[in-house]
């Protein structure tokens, strides 16, 4: 798997996504013409077994989560008959996913009940936005079924990858030339070839930064067939689809990530005990940095905005606190458009209406960072502590934290 969840920590404000589910990615590439089983949609056992008598069987139940490694999970299942339908889809509806990474868990809420088919072999697909060149990159690989990583390592030259030109999109002729690099076999390349034209297609049409196909079969009719879909939408541009704006949220959020969406806060879950506050995302992501150089471990990514109000202070307290392995709080903020007194009264007003006992380092500089200073000694809070730099702040807060 090339990339999901989160896509990029250092720049969250800059990057937003979607993640389709596989149902929602399938009936993405059906719009498009490629060639994707027949699947009905299902959020109960009643409704998955109707699904599989519609179908006929055999049919796959899976589960809709996004991550990987659904079917060594037990969250991809082969139904026989209606006893089997009914018996999977009750065991996958509310189980608990852990990717292969440890990502997770991701609990089942829904199912996508698909028509069986006889694999005679797999390919890996996928077309991904290369930030550094500026172009989609295409990626073939005649071993499916396992991810890229894998494939890079154990046969880099089975990986076949190519830039796309961003006006011409990829012609059919180099499409076959990258079947033929990738040893596609004779019978099916141009059907292959075929699909990488239009999946570049999907890329450009529905600004997708990332599509992966693991695996692209061929059946037993010698049809090849999108058997997965991992399709990624570039958050910025969904208002130019509606169709897909309107979609539910399919994110697994945990409680804080929930509560932060809701108030408008940027915060990202990680998993150690000294909460983080502060305001752009360049020195969020040196505040992590500096924390885990001073042997602590950041419980958080929250940027409370460049023009942090007391109103956000609050709200990103309440966020952080919801989270009981926090055991410190670091406040870094650097006064630009935010103001150090606006900060402070957030601050001191959150401490009163939460009573927040936890302890908190602050280190305030920039505008009006003098006038907070004093407000913040004003308030006599005993358990704040004020540091001049982001280093002594650092070693301050790890101290307190308990780390």
């Amino acid at each position: 798997m090339v990339a999901r969840a989160f896509r990029s920590l250092s720049t969250p404000n800059s990057e937003k996504v979607m993640d389709l589910l596989e149902y929602q990615g399938k009936e993405l590439f059906a719009r498009h013409g490629l060639p994707v089983p027949k699947g009905v949609h299902a959020s109960t056992v009643d409704a998955a077994v109707t699904a599989s008598e519609t179908l006929g069987y055999p049919v796959a139940v899976k589960a809709q989560v996004l991550i990987g490694g659904r079917g060594k999970a037990g969250g991809i299942k082969i139904a026989k008959d209606g006893t089997e339908a009914h018996e999977y889809a009750g065991e996958i509806i509310g189980m608990d996913i852990v990717g292969p990474h440890g990502e997770g868990p991701f609990e089942v809420h829904e199912l996508w009940v698909e028509a069986g088919s006889e694999i005679e072999s797999e390919f890996y697909a996928s077309v991904i936005l290369d930030r550094s060149a500026k172009k989609l990159m295409v990626m073939l690989s005649r071993m499916g079924g396992m991810d890229v990583e894998k494939i890079a390592a154990s046969d880099p030259d089975a990986l076949v990858k190519q830039h796309v030109d961003p006006v011409a999109g990829l012609t059919d002729t180099e499409a076959k030339e990258i079947a033929a690099k990738a040893k596609i076999p004779a019978e099916v390349a141009d059907q292959v070839a075929s699909v990488l034209v239009k999946l570049v297609e999907v890329a450009q049409a529905e600004d997708a930064t990332l599509i992966e196909v693991n695996p692209l079969i061929v059946n037993a009719d010698g049809e090849v067939v999108l058997l997965d879909a991992k399709v990624t939408i570039d958050g910025n541009a969904l208002f130019r689809h509606p169709e897909l704006e309107e979609l539910p949220d399919n994110s697994d959020q945990d409680a804080q990530e929930k509560m932060a969406k809701e108030k408008g806060l940027t915060y990202v879950s990680l998993d150690g005990n000294i909460g983080i506050l502060g305001n752009g995302a360049g020195l969020c992501m040196s505040t992590l940095d500096v924390v885990a150089q001073a042997g602590g471990r950041p419980a958080n990514f929250l940027d409370a905005g460049g023009g942090s109000k007391a109103e956000a202070i609050i709200a990103a307290l309440e966020v952080i606190t919801s989270n009981p392995e926090v055991t410190a709080i670091l406040f870094n903020i650097f006064g630009g458009i935010t103001r150090g007194d606006e900060v402070a009264r957030g601050i001191i007003e959150a401490t009163n209406k939460i009573g927040l006992e936890l302890p908190l380092v602050v280190r305030l500089d920039g505008t009006n960072s003098e006038e907070g200073l004093a407000l913040l000694a004003e308030a006599g809070l005993d358990n704040l502590h004020h540091e001049a730099t982001m280093l002594g702040a650092a070693r301050k807060v790890v101290e307190l934290a308990g780390n």
